[in-house]
């Protein structure tokens, strides 16, 4: 089995891989378009030279990869992608191998959250709308961050239900630090799941954003709302 997820950034996209990771019968890619992106886009991102040097940048080859043979001889194979780095171009006959699953949270906390790391973020960064029309290509089931932070081996185990995929309790917790499959932009985005070991609990109220960043909340609300409706409860 082949696993997209598709989330934005700031979305326990990473513990979730670090949650598939942990299995011993899954391989685990962090974001592989990341570096494609940043090459089709000359976007700037913190340590894009890095990226770059790092990781292949020719989208060809990473689709080609997406379906190739999968790492370490394991028998499944977990991909954490962002739907805004498909740029238009790339290829998307891959994700037809693939079961796409979509991680959603609310634009309040993904924007809190964002600017923390890198300042006045765009609809384009937070990628909510990208990932609605995504949505419409390549639909799947959908899972909203808090219900898995609200009880992880429940909505875990509805997962692994819907895919037919066993349920494995290695998927609830991991060693803490880095991971030989994170990406080369681990140490500026990490730190915090670096630290876990495990799903953090429930979060709190939702924070207050105000100026810009409000307006961009309210802008993601609608694409929000539309794939939450769909999400596993």
């Amino acid at each position: 089995m082949r696993i997209a997820m598709w989330s934005g950034p700031r979305n326990i996209s990473t513990a979730m891989m670090y949650s598939f990771g942990n299995r011993e019968d899954f391989a685990a890619w962090d974001e592989p378009f990341y570096a494609a992106y940043l090459a089709a886009t000359g976007i700037d991102h913190p340590m894009r030279d890095e990226v770059l040097a790092a990781h292949e940048s020719d989208p060809q080859k990473v689709a080609e990869a997406c379906v190739g043979p999968i790492p370490d001889g394991k028998e499944h194979f977990y991909m954490k992608h962002m739907p805004f780095h498909m740029v238009d171009g790339f290829p998307m006959d891959w994700a037809r191998d693939c079961v796409n699953v979509h991680l959603i949270r609310h634009p309040a906390r993904v924007v809190a959250s964002y600017v923390a790391k890198r300042e006045n973020p765009t609809m384009q960064d937070i990628g909510y709308a990208r990932q609605t029309e995504l949505f419409q290509r390549i639909p799947g089931p959908v899972l909203d961050s808090g219900d898995i932070r609200n009880n992880p081996e429940g909505i875990l185990r509805k997962l692994c239900d819907i895919i037919g995929l066993p349920f494995d309790t290695a998927m609830l917790s991991w060693p803490a630090g880095p991971k030989g499959f994170d990406g080369a932009w681990a140490p500026h985005w990490y730190g915090a799941v670096h630290r876990s070991t495990g799903f953090a609990g429930p979060e709190g109220p939702l924070p207050e954003v105000g100026g810009a960043q409000a307006a961009l909340v309210e802008e993601a609300l609608p694409h929000y709302k539309k794939l939450f409706e769909r999400r596993i409860r």
